[in-house]
């Protein structure tokens, strides 16, 4: 009981924020880390099958299936920060129903698309670039893994559920315990059963099963955050959640879409470029996944304590986001360098795929500093109700970052041109995205008035609290 309790009560409005960065941020990337490990784990031995369109097979599914994921990173942020901000505020009812509200609204969308995808599988990865055997590959490994996305977003959410209340270290056994699986399951269905490519495919849906069971205990058992919500509720509730989840959303999608555009001008350049570059896909979350983390850790951070109007601490949080960033950015830098022929080696990576894997280990790796700002800082916009700044943010380095540079790179220097236009791409937003984080934060707290008894959080729809029943 006395554990429940202090879960309960805004844990992050307290205490120091460079701990909770860090101790928020180890535990989310513990999991991450096993979670992308058993990717780059699947691509190893996919590569011991000694075909490379397999590797580059993956890849186009992989980015078609980021998609998907994108949109329910988007439901995850939106879930996370109403029930933060209500924590903070000493709302657990209110949490308790946007959280039940989030997640039948994470099924019923992400079952449309799911369908909506499956009709046009084909289609999609042609236009990614897939052809041929390659291209026969993709299909066959996106229609084992397509189903199950249902699955994966509902789990996400209630792990990002969890992680707003602060225990991210059940967080973390949930993204742990799918990776065990998996990683468990990759040799013996690949190599034991002989299915190769679709036994990677089947170890990720049986993970994918094993991730939403474990969240679920979490989230229900442990904390009883969800409720029973009437057809009214969550029809009232859809606005607030959209408010949120609509903008992150389509901030999220422009990372997909940026790849995207990566992977088809990479295609001109041969199976092999494509292949080095999906190697270089599994590798680069597994070396940042304490970067990917940290956007997840700030936002609980920064929901509460804005929940709580300490808007001190919410700066303070910030700060130490960005030193985090930069030190582990260039500790990765250092360890990539050393790594870069192991890697080759161990990915039996040849011809453009080798080339491309040490230019980027060896030149390229200290651009993703400026992915990190932009992590932190969409993470803040979204925890403060000003999610559309961080859709303009991460357009904009699509758009008018990536886009532009790889095109270019792809003219003047071929498929190392491709790398280094996605790699330099977020540079100047990453560090304009944060400028506009510390502005965000001192605006609020000018127009912060402190009063005795805190009001409820939901300050973007007040309607729907003012019809929130008691429970």
């Amino acid at each position: 009981m006395s554990g429940k309790a202090a879960l309960s009560q805004a844990v992050f409005t307290r205490g120091s924020t460079m701990r909770h960065v860090v101790v928020m941020t180890a535990a989310s990337a513990t999991g991450l880390l096993a979670m992308f490990g058993v990717d780059m784990v699947d691509m190893y031995f996919l590569t011991l099958l000694g075909e490379q369109e397999l590797a580059a097979a993956v890849g186009y599914a992989g980015t078609l299936l980021f998609f998907m994921v994108s949109v329910s990173i988007g439901l995850q942020i939106a879930l996370g920060a109403l029930v933060a901000r209500s924590e903070g505020g000493h709302r657990r009812d209110l949490a308790r129903r946007y959280c039940s509200s989030a997640l039948w609204f994470s099924v019923l969308l992400s079952t449309v698309l799911s369908l909506v995808t499956w009709f046009n599988l084909r289609w999609l990865l042609e236009s990614l670039g897939a052809s041929g055997q390659t291209l026969d590959y993709a299909v066959s490994y996106a229609s084992i893994v397509l189903p199950s996305m249902p699955v994966v977003m509902l789990g996400m959410s209630m792990a990002g559920g969890v992680r707003a209340l602060g225990d991210a270290r059940r967080s973390m056994w949930a993204t742990l315990s799918g990776s065990a699986v998996n990683g468990a399951l990759d040799p013996l269905f690949i190599f034991t059963f002989g299915w190769g490519l679709e036994g990677a495919a089947m170890a990720s849906v049986v993970a994918r099963l094993v991730l939403l069971a474990v969240a679920w205990y979490a989230l229900h058992k442990v904390h009883n955050l969800p409720r029973r919500v009437s057809p009214r509720e969550l029809w009232q509730d859809l606005r607030p959640i959209m408010t949120i989840a609509g903008p992150a959303m389509l901030t999220n999608l422009a990372t997909p879409i940026g790849g995207a555009f990566v992977l088809k001008t990479m295609s001109q350049f041969g199976d092999s470029a494509v292949a080095g570059a999906a190697i270089l896909g599994r590798i680069t979350p597994v070396a940042f996944a304490a970067i990917f983390a940290l956007s997840g850790a700030v936002g609980p951070i920064v929901g509460q304590n804005a929940g709580a109007g300490r808007y001190d601490r919410v700066r303070s949080t910030l700060a130490n986001a960005v030193l985090f960033n930069a030190v582990y950015v260039a500790l990765m830098w250092l360890l990539l360098w050393s790594l870069a022929d192991l890697i080759v080696a161990a990915f039996s990576a040849s011809d453009a795929a080798a080339q491309l894997i040490r230019f980027y280990c060896n030149f390229l790796v200290g651009a993703f500093v400026f992915n990190g700002m932009l992590f932190v800082a969409n993470a803040t916009f979204n925890n403060l109700h000003h999610a559309h700044w961080a859709t303009f943010f991460n357009f904009g380095r699509a758009v008018l970052g990536t886009i532009p540079a790889v095109y270019l790179g792809a003219q003047w220097y071929g498929a190392r041109g491709v790398l280094a236009g996605e790699a330099f791409g977020a540079l100047l937003f990453g560090m304009l995205a944060m400028v506009g984080a510390f502005a965000l934060v001192r605006k609020l707290e000018r127009q912060h008035v402190p009063v005795a008894v805190a009001p409820v959080v939901d300050i973007t729809v007040p309607d729907v609290v003012e019809r929130e029943p008691p429970i």
